[in-house]
């Protein structure tokens, strides 16, 4: 799942590229019954009001909340993308590609025969009748970039798109004025990165929940906001605490440490554009560099890279979710 550096790296290019520029139109393929998508635009008739109200409208701005991406425009409205598990967002130029009735060619025999489109099998396409191609940048063509399910045309000629290999996305247009206390961004704990989050911050949000283990709370974004999976790993590796460790049984020496680690790995993963050791692109359609500075995360088996560590990187499950960590100096 594309965490804060990753989310920020798409905001960065939002505002680098379609700033100022005018929707002109919007297509989607998105199309669910399941009532939990009602108020987004996987519902055809919200997606019906969505666009009535986005046509015409110039971006503003973009800007970020925890994971969320939101596109504030000039009529009042803003345009709340979150990426969940396999979502980014592409710019450049796309054209149009209809589909014939035969089976396409597969993605891999397509890219080793053209370059100037991708084919891909009707199971990619859902129900639509065409496909939408990428023309430039040259970088929109990586495979990863292929699973396109919303596109916004704006008014330089170019587009806008948002891919998800899972379809788990989620596109909501809420009121710009009220966007923050929305059921959307409500509880959404506060921003690491900001002037006025400082370790005792830090520390009186993880005592919330004092009996809970700390890889658990720094994934909580009612705890801080963004953190996620790879960070949390990372920050805690750099502050040689256990993921399992109890916040009840954390000094305040210890809060500090990490208060300064998780400031240090976000912040670095926004420099190197985010980690693509899965999916996630940047909006011209590139992989970020944060996976090659990684000390810990899917690094199991590996010697520990801390000085002086002798320790063999385990992964564990905490909370559910996949945890790497070094035994030896994290305790």
């Amino acid at each position: 799942m594309p965490e804060l550096p990753e989310v920020q790296t798409t905001v960065n290019g939002l505002n680098k590229y379609v700033k100022n520029l005018t929707i002109k139109d919007v297509w989607t393929d998105f199309n669910s019954p399941l009532p939990m998508f009602k108020e987004t635009v996987k519902n055809p008739e919200y997606f019906k009001s969505f666009k009535k109200n986005v046509i015409g409208a110039k971006i503003i701005k973009a800007e970020r909340r925890a994971k969320n991406i939101l596109i504030n425009l000039n009529n009042g409205h803003t345009i709340l993308v979150h990426l969940k598990m396999t979502g980014h967002m592409l710019y450049g130029t796309y054209s149009k590609l209809k589909m014939k009735n035969e089976k396409c060619k597969s993605n891999t025999e397509s890219v080793g025969k053209r370059t100037d489109l991708f084919e891909f099998p009707r199971s990619v396409l859902g129900e639509t009748d065409f496909n939408w191609v990428p023309v430039e940048p040259e970088s929109l063509k990586d495979p990863f970039n292929r699973f396109v399910h919303s596109v916004f045309t704006l008014s330089n000629g170019k587009h806008l798109a948002l891919c998800d290999a899972r379809k788990f996305s989620k596109v909501v247009l809420i009121d710009s004025k009220t966007a923050h206390t929305t059921k959307h961004l409500d509880k959404i704990g506060p921003e690491p990165l900001e002037s006025n989050f400082t370790w005792k911050k830090l520390k009186e949000r993880l005592l919330i929940r004092k009996n809970w283990k700390i890889k658990t709370a720094l994934m909580n974004p009612s705890i801080v906001a963004g953190i996620g999976n790879i960070y949390s790993d990372e920050a805690l590796w750099l502050t040689s605490i256990h993921p399992e460790r109890l916040i009840k049984n954390i000094s305040d020496k210890e809060i500090q440490k990490l208060f300064k680690s998780i400031q240090e790995v976000l912040t670095k993963g926004i420099d190197f554009g985010g980690d693509s050791m899965s999916d996630y692109r940047n909006i011209l359609g590139m992989p970020g560099k944060f996976h090659h500075e990684q000390n810990v995360y899917q690094r199991k088996g590996e010697a520990c890279s801390k000085k002086n560590c002798k320790g063999i990187i385990q992964r564990i499950v905490v909370g559910g979710r996949s945890t790497h960590f070094c035994p030896e100096h994290q305790k």
